[in-house]
């Protein structure tokens, strides 16, 4: 019967957890439609956090790639006065990476809903 109260308390736990990150995050950064991405990056900072074998095989027009591994030694290449627009592969590291600079002072902060694997616009590859 132990078992089972503290199967529940580390259930609830884990959900109580993953509802606040999930408000947090909604807080911190927009996620925005491939539209309205398109719509406002040309006005920003693009930045791909994708690793550089990813964004050599194809990333978005006009993307600088920093990857989430080097993020914390090249921020100072991201100006906290502009928009910063971010995508990955999916979504998950540009929310990690929003979550980062949020805490070091960014507050424009747009992600690519469903990352680099849901674009349509064009895109640049190395050949």
């Amino acid at each position: 019967m132990n078992s089972l109260y503290s199967l529940l308390i580390i259930i609830l736990a884990v959900i109580i957890y993953s509802l606040f990150t999930y408000f947090y995050q909604k807080r911190i950064v927009k996620t925005a439609t491939e539209e309205e991405f398109r719509a406002g990056y040309r006005k920003a900072q693009l930045i791909d956090v994708r690793e550089p074998n990813e964004f050599e095989g194809g990333h978005i027009l006009g993307a600088r790639n920093i990857p989430m591994s080097q993020l914390k030694m090249r921020m100072k290449e991201i100006r906290p006065d502009m928009p910063v627009f971010l995508y990955c592969q999916s979504g998950m590291r540009s929310a990690r990476a929003a979550q980062f600079l949020h805490r070091r002072g960014y507050k424009d902060l747009t992600q690519l809903q469903g990352g680099f694997k849901k674009w349509t616009g064009k895109v640049k590859a190395k050949k």
